[in-house]
């Protein structure tokens, strides 16, 4: 039987999602929680990957086991994980569906903060002394809706298949002191948020013009693009099957 887990995760503390060789992941903490309750090795299956130091407000997983579950998983799994990765949801699903392959779209928020703000450092990448123009942003991120090739916005050494996704929404949205980001895909690039609000932010700054962000997407090289902003102001909001 399969079983999808419902969960969401700081990521500051962890190496990504994916378990890493020398180094502490999200996804080697649930390993170890499930092969505990279940007295058995368990190795689950991530809805996606995320980088060192992304969140995730809402993840999923899955994995498989012979018999049925009793009782209040996701407690028992809340009471061995540490406070910074929380189990909200433990269910059976149809054999066939699968975390990662049955998404149908992911939607992450980069979150930059306009002033300081000590409590928010750890989610949010703050700008105190430069102004954006969010207008020029919002007609610059609007283009990503005309393209599938994102090779721009990938990491220069990836092993993909194919560089093509299909961006359903990308805008800014400012509330108060607080402006985010929105991006929705069938899939993601390794780095591809975080380089394209770089290079938004580029637009913001003036630095980069909208037809120059046209030609930046459609060049289909990195070295076009701008920086890749820090990870701590990237969420993983929603994964939709």
């Amino acid at each position: 039987m399969r079983y999808f887990i419902e969960f969401s995760y700081n990521g500051k503390n962890y190496h990504g999602w994916q378990i890493q060789p020398d180094a502490i992941s999200v996804q080697e903490k649930l390993n170890f929680a499930v092969t505990t309750i279940l007295q058995q090795k368990i190795e689950v299956v991530g809805a996606g990957r995320t980088d060192t130091g992304v969140h995730a407000s809402q993840m999923f997983a899955h994995f498989d086991i012979d018999e049925k579950l009793e009782g209040d998983v996701p407690h028992k799994l809340n009471s061995i994980l540490p406070n910074d990765i929380v189990v909200y949801d433990v269910f059976l699903v149809d054999a066939e569906k699968h975390a990662r392959f049955s998404a149908e779209s992911r939607s992450y928020e980069y979150r930059i903060w306009s002033g300081r703000n000590p409590f928010l450092l750890d989610f949010s990448w703050q700008i105190h002394s430069q102004k954006l123009d969010i207008a020029k942003m919002n007609e610059a991120a609007k283009l990503l809706l005309e393209y599938e090739n994102f090779q721009t916005f990938s990491k220069v050494k990836t092993e993909v298949y194919t560089f093509n996704c299909n961006v359903t929404e990308a805008y800014w949205k400012q509330t108060d002191d607080l402006l985010t980001f929105y991006i929705s895909a069938n899939r993601f690039l390794r780095n591809m948020v975080r380089a394209i609000v770089g290079t938004l932010v580029d637009v913001g700054l003036h630095k980069v013009s909208v037809e120059d962000f046209r030609q930046i997407i459609e060049s289909k090289n990195r070295s076009n693009a701008g920086l890749s902003v820090p990870a701590k102001g990237l969420f993983l909001t929603n994964i939709k099957y």
